[in-house]
């Protein structure tokens, strides 16, 4: 794999699975460890993915499905036998989070604080208390990104999300937020110029009191920042749990500019945002193409093809 960059990666990959010509799990540990990928996201405890990375050093953030989520916050013994069955059956495994669901849809959001308390505990009484407990929204859970310092989570998100916030202040847990210039860009929400989503932009382009905005994802952060802050998540970092660009299927979707959106995106993580400017922790979406996705953009977003080939010349170190 010619132009691989051994150092340490700046950001985390996205490891989805939703393909049936993917390489096999220990294969894909490889490439990460080649590419100096520190840490990756599962979307589920898959046990091939957790045995090719136990022992590695590689960070785990695994995904308990949207689909165990009532069981899990109907009983604390499911969410002990969850938490036996997929972390403490890999000890060797390197566990960052446990993200208890993604993008919850509206109807299953009851379900969400309950399970993530009940995940919590059976962490902490498995002595795994360290790993810590969260949860990955959309982006269309916020209703303002422009200007930062007004942003907003929409009324529905507000609706659940203050129980969210309370649990990850109260736990010292990130919110993880699945984020995507791309969307915001395509669907026209903020009237703007693609160099602004792609981090290509001369110069300010939106300026929010002291703070000079450049490029869309820190707007977006720093938005999520605000929108946090107001149901009291003052203490609460924001992680970013996806981001990329895609290559084909869509407005705006090309090699050129997914090249542009994610190199640009390695080399200013270490900067963090105007408001917050440390690094922002971040991971692109996705390692590779999967073909059992919806048809469109959603099978274009791989870094690397099915055969392990890049989709185009990229280095992860920043």
């Amino acid at each position: 794999m010619a132009g691989f960059n051994a150092g340490a990666a700046s950001v985390g990959v996205c490891y989805g699975t939703s393909g049936d010509n993917l390489p096999p799990a220990s294969t894909v540990v490889g490439m990460l460890r080649e590419n100096g990928f520190t840490v990756v996201r599962l979307y589920w405890p898959d046990p091939a993915a957790l045995a090719a990375l136990a022992g590695t050093g590689i960070k785990v953030v695994v995904g308990a499905p949207n689909d165990v989520l009532p069981a899990l916050a109907a009983s604390e013994s499911a969410a002990a036998a969850w938490v036996r069955q997929n972390i403490q059956a890999h000890p060797l495994v390197t566990f960052r989070y446990v993200v208890v669901g993604n993008e919850v849809p509206a109807g299953a959001t009851a379900h969400l604080v309950p399970a993530m308390e009940n995940v919590h505990a059976a962490l902490a009484a498995a002595g795994l208390g360290h790993v810590k407990v969260t949860t990955a929204i959309s982006q269309g859970t916020i209703s303002v990104h422009l200007p930062p310092s007004a942003g907003e989570f929409t009324e529905e998100a507000r609706s659940f999300m203050g129980y969210v916030v309370s649990f990850l202040e109260r736990t010292r847990a990130p919110l993880l937020a699945n984020l995507y210039p791309y969307f915001v860009y395509t669907l026209g929400l903020g009237h703007m110029d693609m160099s602004f989503a792609l981090f290509t932009s001369p110069g300010t382009v939106v300026q929010d009191g002291e703070y000079g905005y450049q490029n869309l994802f820190d707007a977006t952060v720093d938005a999520l920042y605000t929108a946090v802050a107001k149901l009291g998540g003052s203490r609460v970092r924001v992680v970013v749990s996806e981001t990329g660009w895609p290559t084909a299927g869509g407005a705006a979707a090309s090699v050129e500019n997914a090249m542009a959106y994610n190199q640009n995106l390695v080399r200013h993580v270490r900067k963090g945002t105007p408001r917050r400017p440390r690094r922002v922790e971040a991971y692109v979406f996705a390692m590779f193409n999967e073909n059992l996705k919806e048809a469109g953009v959603e099978q274009n977003w791989g870094l690397f093809y099915p055969n392990m080939e890049r989709v185009y010349p990229i280095t992860f170190g920043a």
